[in-house]
C-alpha cells in the first residue's frame, strides 16, 4: 500500500512519488493511434521537466511535430572518459476500448484488491509509464542529492515508441545525438521473477516489427449480381485465411531454452518444447497465457489485425487491405519476410496482390546485447538484493522497444525494471495492451529502487 502519515523512511516517500507521478502520466491520456497527430505526449514531457526541474540538472525538450513531445535530461559525471548511462522511456500509451474495464482506464486509481494489494489501474500502468515514473523519480533523487557518478546519468523520456519511435526516439537520436549519447541503455521490459523467485527474466533482445500491408485488387460490378465476379474482399478473406494457417519454423535457440529452464519448467515439458517436432504439440497442451508467450519467443509471428475493403454495400468491392502485424527474431530478415507473403499468398492470388511496410524502416532482425557488460554485473547484483540467489536470466521480449536504435548503434541495450511476487508472468504479460491494465505498488518501491542500485552498483 502507499505510505500514509508520519515520517516517511527514503523508501516511502520515493514509492509515493512514483504512485502519484504514474497516476498523473495516466490521467494525461498520451494516446498514440499511429497517426501523426495523436499522442500529445508533450503533456507528459511538461509533467517531467515539471518533476525534475529546479534541481539544476540540463534539460532538452523536443518537438518533432506538434505535441509530440520528448525530453532529454543530462546529469554529468566526474568523469567525462567513464561510460554514461541512459535510463529511456517511453510517455505514450495505446488505444483503449473502455467498455472492456472495470476502472476507468484513465482515472489513474488507486484500489486495493481482496488480498490487500494496492495497485494503480490504467493504460500504460504495465506498458510502460509505471518504469517511466520510477526512472524520473530515481533520476530526481540522484540529482537533487548533489550525488554524482564519474559517468553521465542520461534521462530521455520519448514519444511514439507505441508506433515505431519515428516522433521520439529516432527523431531525437538522428538529429540530436550528442543530447542523448551513452554507452549503455535501460529500457523497458523486464525484472519478472519466477514463480519461486529463482530466476529473475532480463531483456537483452527483442523482435523486430515487420508490418505488412496487402493490396487486393479485383473488378467493380454491381451487387445485386455477385456470380462469377472478381471480388477483393472474397480473395482478401481467402488470403487472412491463409496467414492464420501458416506456421512458420520455430527457432529453438539457447535463449529459449534458458528461459524454460528459469521458469521451472518440468524437464520432459522442457525436453519437448525444444524439439521441433514436438513444440506445436507441447504448446497445444499448456495453459494458453503460457503458450501465447512462449510460442511469441521461438517463432516469428504474423496476426492479420485489419481489413477494409470496397467502396459501397451495393458494388462489388475493387479493392481491399489486409494489415499483418509481423515480428521477426534476431537474424530474420525484411527480404524473407516478402518472399514468405508470396509464398502463402501463391501463386493463383499474387497476380492481384501488392505487398508494402507499414513501418518506414526496413530493418532486419536485431542481435542480442551482450551479457559481458559491467552494467549486466550491477543489474544482477542489484536484483539479488531483491530476490537472494536469483539467477538473473537473458531473454527476449516479443515486442519492439526504442532500444534498437541504440542496438543498431552497438550500444548495449537491455530491458530492465523488478516487479513483485504479487505479480506473476503469466498475468503480468495479458495485461499489455489489454483491459484492466495496473500495476501493484511493491512492484514500483522496486522498480525504483533497482535504478539507485543499478546505477551505484555500475560506478562503484
Amino acid at each position: 500500500m502507499v505510505y500514509q502519515g508520519g515520517m516517511l523512511n527514503d523508501t516511502e516517500r520515493r514509492t509515493n512519488e512514483t504512485v502519484e507521478l504514474l497516476q498523473q502520466m495516466i490521467r494525461n491520456e498520451c494516446v498514440n493511434h499511429g497517426t501523426p497527430d495523436s499522442g500529445g505526449e508533450v503533456r507528459n514531457a511538461d509533467l517531467i521537466k515539471g518533476a525534475i526541474e529546479g534541481t539544476g540538472v540540463e534539460i532538452q525538450t523536443y518537438e518533432s511535430l506538434p505535441g509530440r513531445g520528448s525530453l532529454v535530461a543530462r546529469h554529468h559525471g566526474t568523469d567525462p572518459n567513464a561510460p554514461a548511462l541512459c535510463l529511456m522511456a517511453h510517455t505514450d500509451v495505446v488505444p483503449v476500448d473502455a467498455s472492456g474495464w472495470r476502472e476507468d482506464p484513465f482515472g489513474g486509481d488507486l484500489i486495493t484488491n481482496s488480498d490487500g494489494v494496492s495497485e494503480v489501474w490504467g493504460r500504460g500502468a504495465v506498458d510502460m509509464l509505471n518504469v517511466t515514473a520510477a526512472m524520473t523519480v530515481a533520476f530526481r533523487d540522484i540529482v537533487a542529492s548533489g550525488k554524482r557518478y564519474p559517468g553521465d546519468i542520461v534521462l530521455a523520456m520519448c514519444a511514439d515508441e507505441e508506433f515505431g519511435g519515428v516522433y521520439g526516439a529516432q527523431h531525437i537520436i538522428d538529429n540530436h545525438w550528442d543530447d542523448i549519447k551513452c554507452d549503455y541503455v535501460l529500457t523497458e521490459y523486464g525484472g519478472t521473477p519466477t514463480p519461486d523467485g529463482s530466476a529473475v527474466l532480463l531483456t537483452a533482445g527483442e523482435k523486430t516489427g515487420a508490418f505488412r500491408k496487402i493490396i487486393v485488387h479485383g473488378t467493380p460490378g454491381h451487387g445485386s449480381m455477385p456470380y462469377g465476379t472478381d471480388n477483393a474482399l472474397v480473395k482478401a478473406a481467402e488470403i487472412v485465411r491463409r496467414i492464420g494457417e501458416y506456421s512458420p519454423v520455430p527457432r529453438l535457440d539457447k535463449v529459449f531454452g534458458d528461459r524454460l529452464a528459469a521458469l521451472g519448467l518440468p524437464e520432459d515439458q522442457q525436453k519437448a518444447l525444444m524439439d521441433p517436432a514436438r513444440v506445436a504439440d507441447e504448446l497445444a497442451s499448456m495453459p494458453v497465457e503460457m503458450a501465447r508467450n512462449l510460442h511469441a519467443c521461438c517463432h516469428m509471428t504474423l496476426s492479420p489485425n485489419m481489413l477494409s475493403a470496397g467502396d459501397k454495400v451495393n458494388t462489388v468491392a475493387n479493392r481491399a487491405e489486409i494489415q499483418v502485424d509481423v515480428r521477426i527474431l534476431p537474424g530474420d530478415t525484411q527480404d524473407g519476410v516478402d518472399q514468405m507473403f508470396k509464398d502463402i499468398i501463391g501463386p493463383d492470388l499474387m497476380p492481384s496482390c501488392e505487398i508494402e511496410m507499414i513501418l518506414p524502416e526496413r530493418e532486419n532482425g536485431a542481435d542480442y546485447s551482450t551479457t559481458d557488460t559491467p552494467l549486466w554485473s550491477a543489474l544482477t547484483d542489484s536484483i539479488q538484493m531483491a530476490y537472494p540467489g536469483a539467477d538473473v536470466v537473458p531473454s527476449l521480449v516479443t515486442g519492439g522497444t526504442d532500444a534498437r536504435f541504440f542496438r543498431k548503434r552497438g550500444i548495449p541495450a537491455y530491458g530492465a525494471g523488478l516487479l513483485s511476487s504479487d505479480l506473476q508472468l503469466p498475468e503480468f504479460l495479458n495485461r499489455f495492451h489489454g483491459h484492466n491494465e495496473r500495476i501493484d505498488v511493491k512492484s514500483l518501491e522496486l522498480t525504483t529502487q533497482l535504478w539507485l542500485d543499478v546505477c551505484d552498483r555500475l560506478y562503484s
